[in-house]
């Protein structure tokens, strides 16, 4: 069960399992009868952080973190006006340092730092850029795509968590019913002892495998809120890449062909004296991955590669 529980009324998923939580602007969650009671008259204070806030901008939260519900919101409202494209930029390096600026303003709002002059270089931005965001607006930018898919997935997947919780508690109580009046039938019409009577039900009772019901699974959605269908209209170098897997990796031992001696092994290096002569490696050469042991042994095997004299066949001749 969910550990969602509102800071107010501390009412839990497990206690009401169809609990709503909602959240504004602030980011901090209530749950919709807190929020129904405090902003009863359409405004009110977060009880938390005590910003005034407004009944009607109070929204279902979607996340379990409250966190991330506010982030959500405030990138959305954040790159409703900066949603310049990488085209609308001379060079990429303007590009990344415009998305910089985005990304700071974004923490800035997040954590409250410096709120009011990060609200004024928004403000700014907008009288600026007026023209330029108006027409960027009618053309729904890869960055508010995946939002709203997120947000769309993550209802599906709310909906299928509210009909489990349900169904389990329709199952539960059925089963109790249908045990209750098998318990109450055998006490009444079997000559048994009554206490051996409870005690195997008790134990059939533990033995049992539960057997869920199917589950009828939510329609998945195939379009936006805004009913634009999911993948229309975007760059197709922004679709996810399909791998061909293919079988697994299966190691094979590589097999030197020198036609020369066997070349020592690395044990034999390191006994035989072999590296009594070569300079050690340092820290910072033994942190790259080099080992003297390593380099003589390399050296080893070019030196005996190709000893051995082969002749010539007959034919060869």
């Amino acid at each position: 069960m969910e550990d969602t529980i509102c800071p107010r009324c501390k009412t839990t998923k497990f206690q009401n399992p169809s609990l709503k939580m909602m959240v504004n602007i602030c980011g901090h969650a209530l749950c919709e009868s807190c929020v129904d009671l405090l902003f009863l008259k359409g405004s009110g204070a977060c009880p938390e952080c005590r910003i005034p806030l407004r009944r009607n901008n109070f929204r279902i939260q979607l996340f379990e973190d409250p966190a991330v519900e506010k982030e959500v919101d405030i990138r959305k409202r954040v790159l409703r006006d900066f949603n310049k494209k990488e085209e609308d930029f001379s060079s990429l390096a303007e590009y990344n340092d415009y998305l910089e600026e985005i990304e700071t303003i974004i923490y800035n709002l997040m954590n409250d730092i410096d709120i009011i002059e990060t609200n004024k270089k928004i403000e700014m931005y907008k009288k600026e850029n007026r023209e330029l965001i108006m027409k960027n607006k009618t053309k729904l930018g890869r960055e508010e795509y995946e939002l709203e898919e997120i947000i769309e997935l993550e209802k599906q997947q709310e909906e299928l968590r509210r009909n489990f919780i349900k169904m389990e508690e329709v199952s539960s109580k059925k089963k109790k019913i249908t045990q209750k009046e098998a318990l109450i039938d055998e006490l009444m019409f079997s000559n048994a002892n009554a206490s051996n009577i409870v005690e195997h039900f008790a134990q059939s009772k533990q033995q049992e495998v539960d057997v869920m019901p199917d589950m009828k699974m939510p329609e998945k959605l195939s379009h936006f809120s805004t009913g634009v269908k999911f993948g229309a209209s975007i760059n197709s170098s922004f679709l996810p890449v399909k791998i061909d897997e293919g079988p697994l990796f299966i190691y094979k031992p590589v097999s030197l062909l020198i036609d020369g001696p066997r070349p020592p092994a690395t044990k034999e290096i390191i006994n035989g004296g072999f590296v009594n002569h070569i300079r050690q490696e340092t820290n910072s050469e033994r942190a790259g991955g080099f080992k003297a042991h390593i380099a003589c042994q390399r050296a080893l095997q070019d030196a005996f590669a190709g000893l051995f004299h082969v002749k010539r066949s007959p034919t060869a001749e």
